[in-house]
């Protein structure tokens, strides 16, 4: 059987820190935050079972290992991009194409879609899943969630609110917060450490998730605590799949972002309509 490749977005993240020689410029570059390049990249290493990376207090460097992985690397990201460009995005005529993340998708769009396509029968949609930048460069949405910091997501985007974390859970799942699992989504700067500083305890993350989408799934059903946005929340707990495991909460320096093509009547009809569904 053959063996299974790593994630494509680890090889990006190496591919970025390896030509800037820095995490944190690859981050800004790939539109992640420094901690989920460095994260990624060490998966890739453990992975791999070499170390690809010297670390520095003033920056990285190559080993022999990553220097030998680096042109295999470009040549296959550069052979990937050839090959979809070679395709026309471009959607449908009369088709409304909302670029988000999965997180957004399931958690806030899908349980009150009905109500929309009800309003609005004539409006039809297409939903694309993006995380990357360049996925909504591509995805030629009109309308777009994005998630990340303000210097991240971009100009012409409106902050979504509330933007703060909270700690949910399984109403199965019984117990003080400090002798529960608890589930860290990686690639946000904030989470159970920053509960800790924050709230205090010296709480530890057992299960680790790369979205808020799949730790709210995984804390619904009983595996453990989540730490996520207050926004993805509301069906999770007006459906009492989800409660609050803690009555605190922390700010989140990543939020959710809405940006709206203004020139297209539908989008901005969906983007009036969503920005009604997160206020409430």
């Amino acid at each position: 059987m053959a063996k299974s490749l790593p994630p494509l977005t680890w090889f990006r993240a190496f591919e970025a820190a390896a030509r800037q020689l820095s995490f944190t410029a690859a981050a800004n570059e790939i539109g992640l935050t420094q901690s989920a390049v460095s994260q990624q990249v060490k998966s890739l290493e453990m992975r791999l079972g070499v170390a690809l990376f010297s670390r520095h207090a003033r920056g990285l460097s190559l080993t022999d290992d990553g220097r030998k992985l680096l042109p295999k690397v470009g040549a296959a990201l550069e052979t990937l991009a050839a090959a979809t460009d070679t395709f026309d995005a471009a959607p449908p005529e009369n088709l409304l194409t909302i670029a988000t993340s999965a997180s957004v998708a399931q958690w806030i769009i899908a349980p009150h879609l009905m109500d929309f396509t009800q309003r609005y029968p004539d409006i039809r949609l297409r939903f694309l899943s993006a995380v990357w930048p360049d996925d909504f460069h591509t995805a030629r949405a009109n309308v777009e969630i994005r998630f990340g910091s303000e210097k991240q997501v971009g100009s012409n985007a409106i902050p979504l609110t509330p933007n703060r974390l909270i700690a949910l859970k399984s109403p199965r799942l019984t117990g003080p917060l400090a002798d529960l699992p608890l589930i860290e989504t990686v690639g946000t700067s904030d989470g159970w450490k920053a509960w800790n500083q924050n709230i205090g305890g010296d709480l530890r993350p057992k299960i680790f998730a790369d979205s808020y989408g799949m730790a709210l799934h995984m804390a619904m059903h009983g595996n453990g605590v989540a730490l996520v946005s207050e926004l993805l929340a509301e069906h999770g707990i007006q459906s009492g799949l989800l409660m609050r495991a803690h009555e605190a909460s922390i700010a989140g320096k990543e939020g959710f972002y809405l940006s709206v093509n203004k020139s297209s009547a539908a989008a901005a009809v969906f983007g009036e309509w969503f920005l009604a569904r997160t206020s409430r």
